[in-house]
């Protein structure tokens, strides 16, 4: 190649400092967007751009896969509105409430129980909590869901709600699933769909947002058998985080107990990941026992017994419930997956989330470069993801393609008009190796599901 690159980093590789960072490289490289941003925004919604969409996608078939690869594992997409008495049954509509307090000086509204991380309006370097920094109302009750009418009038009789979670729809078709599919307990339904939540104070980027989109699944066992299974997608499920190259040491089990626990369950943990608010829940699995089912039966009065034909018992269904937000896996790769090493940035992420795996880089504009690039283009872009970049130098093209994470450029030179080699550069380590144009798919393929072995 005629164009010397750097190969050394500049200095010590340091990791991401804080969200505002992210939130940047997010906007410019095409992750995320403030959703209306043109009209000045509206509170904590986000929109993905190009790439944030492909990682998104990305992130949602692995954990599909994951799930549906399975033969005990069943799918299905609910409706995102449902009848009103789901959430009487579920407990949503007297229960899902947070309490909330108003600021009679800068009239901000704040969550009673997270005083102590939201900053005041007036003054943002001082916690709304803080002595003589918000003259604040008394707690009382709001209830987080979205509230809308179906058909023509806004009466009483006409309220429906905005899910504020995905796992109602699974209990209802309980028994449409199980007998379409002609599943045995234990077996389970995933499903990925999106849900709303009117938070208080929603913020830090995509955490904690008023429309997400969740991958939950909800695993039906027999009852006795629950906490065997209940350990057992424990470990699964912090396996997958493993999987999708997260670091060990930025997840951690947090158990709920106490008043923690909720009601219904015998056992929670969540999966917590340290983003640069601290720690924060990323997944939760919960024995839910047969709370949902037997709700659900005695508010709709259908039989939700389940008859195991194998030992003539009828029982109501005990259920192993793992939930992960999908906006929030995405956000614990990006921040995880971030580096900078006082030269360039770059997403050391798994390949199997990058919205790109391969980048195509002419080395010059040249017209015999261009055209050898063009055709082995086309050839990686039936297997692969690809991108090519033929502006700027090629040290500040790969800089482009380390910045959004994409694991492996391809660079065409004049070399590669007589031998048709081509020089495979290396995102994280920025080694370039020469490979035959012929082996690159499989250079490629192998390196990709092989990583990190």
């Amino acid at each position: 190649m005629s164009e010397e690159v750097q190969t050394k980093p500049a200095g010590p590789v340091q990791d991401l400092k804080d969200m505002a960072t992210l939130v940047s490289l997010s906007k410019q490289r095409g992750f995320v967007f403030p959703s209306s941003e043109i009209y000045g925004g509206i509170g904590s919604t986000w929109d993905y751009g190009p790439l944030g969409v492909e990682l998104k996608r990305n992130m949602k078939e692995t954990w599909w896969r994951s799930m549906c690869d399975r033969e005990d594992i069943e799918g299905l997409d609910a409706a995102i509105l449902m009848h009103p008495k789901v959430w009487e049954a579920s407990g949503h509509v007297a229960g899902f409430v947070d309490p909330m307090v108003d600021c009679k000086t800068c009239k901000g509204r704040f969550r009673a129980d997270k005083l102590d991380s939201s900053p005041c309006g007036q003054k943002p370097s001082k916690n709304a909590g803080a002595g003589g920094a918000c003259e604040l109302t008394e707690p009382r009750n709001f209830n987080l869901m979205f509230k809308t009418h179906m058909g023509p009038l806004e009466e009483t009789g006409s309220v429906v709600y905005l899910r504020p979670e995905t796992a109602q729809g699974i209990y209802v078709n309980f028994l449409n699933v199980a007998q379409s599919s002609r599943q045995k307990v234990p077996f389970g339904i995933a499903q990925i769909g999106k849900a709303f939540r009117n938070e208080i104070t929603p913020g830090n980027f995509i955490f904690r947002t008023r429309e997400f989109e969740q991958m939950e699944m909800q695993f039906f066992v027999k009852p006795g058998t629950d906490m065997e299974w209940f350990e057992k997608w424990k470990a699964d499920r912090i396996q997958w985080h493993y999987d999708n190259g997260i670091r060990k040491e930025k997840l951690r089990f947090h158990a709920h107990a106490g008043a923690d626990l909720a009601h219904y369950a015998k056992a929670a943990f969540d999966i917590e990941y340290e983003f640069p608010i601290g720690w924060s829940e990323l997944e939760g699995i919960h024995n839910r026992t047969d709370f949902d089912l037997g709700r659900h039966q005695e508010f709709s009065g259908k039989n939700l017994l389940y008859f195991d034909e194998s030992t003539k018992e009828k029982y109501i269904p005990y259920i192993v419930e793992t939930s992960v937000g999908c906006d929030r896996a995405v956000l614990a790769a990006l921040c995880d997956s971030y580096r900078f090493d006082g030269d360039r940035t770059w997403l050391q992420m798994h390949p199997k989330l990058s919205p790109y795996k391969v980048a195509v880089f002419p080395l010059m504009k040249k017209p015999e470069l261009t055209e050898y690039s063009d055709k082995l283009y086309a050839d990686l872009k039936k297997h692969f993801r690809v991108t090519s970049d033929v502006s700027g130098s090629i040290g500040k093209r790969y800089r482009r393609q380390d910045e959004i994470g994409t694991p492996f450029g391809v660079t065409i030179d004049f070399d590669t008009l007589t031998n048709h080699s081509v020089t495979l550069r290396h995102r994280d380590t920025m080694e370039q190796t020469r490979i035959p144009a012929e082996k690159l798919i499989h250079v490629i393929r192998d390196q990709i599901e092989n990583w990190g072995k």
